[in-house]
């Protein structure tokens, strides 16, 4: 391994010593990894740990030259994603299509890359595309990804969760659904996918994200993670959701927190007055007397341990000071 590829190690453990990152990660084929991201469904965008990306692109170069690996060749397609040069990645796609057309991984960042420079339609052409060759592709979620592209080829203005995701969570304080809870986990894993891909790259503000972060707290919501649909909620606030929904259901989660405090609260003062109730018809300072006499006891038991071990630690030292004279002559 050479220092480069210690350095990113390095940079990735520190990230670890402050964040949950053990979800998913992503390595280059040169073993260079390339982010690793939080755990959960809270989406914090890739964390990326790359540096010296000269350095790292002519060793995927030079591995390309030397053993006609396709996949070095994707690899630095990729790191010039990173680096946020989507017209010179889009080119070298496209090339690699021509040397070996029909992978993948090819046709689905060619498509995100059209996406990136504002090209929707070819996108679109290219995701579906990506799909038929692998229909399981970033877990099952790349359905998402054609819908917000037709919504983008569409223009809409008014496009609305129930058009991205195909279902709603009402108009109610809290989100209600019909969904079973294995299909709220299943779509709340898609929508993070396409989301946390998407914040990686593209920055407040941003209407059709905002409207996924606003469903996938609601996911969340239905999955009985409140604080984590705090945080979700305030990022599609944050990425331009504005309906006057999000602030109810966020107030919702606050009420929630303190009808707990207070039931916790409650819970603790009936067992103090349980407690004091159970001294009726006792003799308080008898029970006092005991109390107190108790506590002496357990004090002069705790001296006298104290005693006995500087005791024994005595004898043990001077025992072993006779053992030694004894060993010497």
């Amino acid at each position: 391994m050479n220092k480069f590829k210690v350095f990113v190690v390095l940079v990735l453990i520190s990230f670890k010593t402050f964040a949950c990152l053990n979800g998913e990660t992503k390595e280059l084929k040169n073993g260079v990894i390339v982010y690793v991201d939080y755990q959960g469904l809270v989406p914090h965008g890739h964390n990326f740990g790359l540096d010296n990306f000269p350095k790292l692109i002519s060793e995927l170069e030079g591995l390309y030259k030397k053993t006609n690996n396709i996949e070095y060749l994707s690899d630095k397609g990729y790191v010039l994603i990173v680096q946020k040069k989507y017209k010179k990645a889009l080119e070298l796609y496209l090339n690699i299509e021509r040397i070996k057309p029909n992978r993948y991984s090819t046709a689905s960042n060619i498509g995100t890359l059209y996406e990136l420079i504002g090209e929707n339609q070819k996108a679109y052409e290219w995701i579906k595309k990506s799909i038929q060759i692998n229909p399981e592709s970033h877990n099952g979620s790349e359905w998402l990804h054609l819908r917000i592209l037709e919504a983008k080829i569409k223009n809409l203005t008014d496009v609305s969760g129930q058009f991205l995701i195909n279902t709603n969570f009402g108009d109610k304080r809290e989100p209600k659904t019909k969904l079973s809870n294995a299909e709220v986990d299943k779509l709340a894993k898609e929508i993070y996918y396409q989301v946390n891909e998407r914040i990686s790259f593209i920055k407040p503000k941003d209407r059709v994200i905002s409207i996924l972060l606003f469903e996938l707290g609601n996911l969340v919501r239905l999955k009985r993670e409140p604080e984590n649909a705090e945080r979700i909620y305030n990022l599609a606030k944050n990425y331009g959701f504005q309906d006057e929904l999000i602030n109810v259901r966020i107030k919702s989660i606050y009420e929630s927190k303190a009808r707990y405090f207070e039931q916790r609260t409650w819970n603790l003062e009936s067992k103090i007055k349980a407690l004091q109730n159970s001294k009726d018809g006792v003799d308080l300072d008898y029970t006092y007397q005991i109390e107190t006499a108790l506590l002496i006891v357990s004090i002069v038991v705790g001296i006298l341990l104290i005693v006995l071990l500087l005791l024994y630690f005595k004898w043990k030292k001077l025992n072993d000071y006779i053992i030694l004279n004894d060993f010497t002559k």
